[in-house]
């Protein structure tokens, strides 16, 4: 599949069948993560797959309460993978006081999409989450202060009506060449 192919084609999956996902297809899609770029060639990003159903039933029924229920159909996906970000004192603490930027988001952001995008190839659909409770993510992980979770991905084989087939902004709304942006909102 061509790599165009594969990202028009993917979208977040929210149905999927019963279907074990072999763990060599989620190494292959983290390993896709690994290869990513990163800014100083820190790596920030950690994976911790869950995929015993019982674990994962315990994960979801703690880190998606309350406000966060709408987000527990990740309970019925194969494989979880929590992507952590192990973060550095100098490169992402202090380089977001000089910058206000969160550096290891960007770097993890790539990572996590060069692994959705190789778990698309495979056939495998992705989702990913960020709704649900960090903190108590953390805590049930038992997580060193070093580490923080960023996000959730859902894996598992799409189901029939598994995807919501949603329109993308047009070119003419999201590129702009030489002039700014408060001058094309009028």
């Amino acid at each position: 599949m061509e790599l165009m192919e594969v990202i028009r084609l993917r979208k977040s999956v929210r149905k999927y069948t019963d279907q074990t996902i072999e763990r060599q297809k989620i190494e292959e899609c983290v390993e896709a993560a690994r290869l990513a770029p990163s800014a100083d060639n820190m790596q920030p990003w950690r994976f911790i797959v869950i995929d015993e159903p019982e674990m994962k039933k315990e994960y979801v029924h703690f880190v998606c309460r309350g406000v966060y229920r709408k987000t527990r159909f990740i309970q019925n996906a194969p494989a979880l993978i929590v992507v952590l970000a192990k973060l550095n004192l100098a490169v992402h603490r202090l380089g977001k006081l000089v910058t206000r930027i969160n550096i290891h988001l960007i770097d993890i952001g790539i990572a996590g999409e060069q692994l959705v995008l190789r778990a698309q190839e495979m056939g495998i659909g992705t989702c990913w989450i960020n709704f649900f409770n960090v903190k108590r993510a953390e805590r049930f992980l038992g997580l060193p202060h070093t580490h923080k979770v960023v996000s959730t991905i859902a894996m598992g084989y799409p189901a029939e009506g598994a995807t919501t087939d949603r329109p993308n902004l047009p070119m003419k709304k999201i590129l702009f060449f030489n002039e700014s942006y408060k001058k094309r909102l009028r």
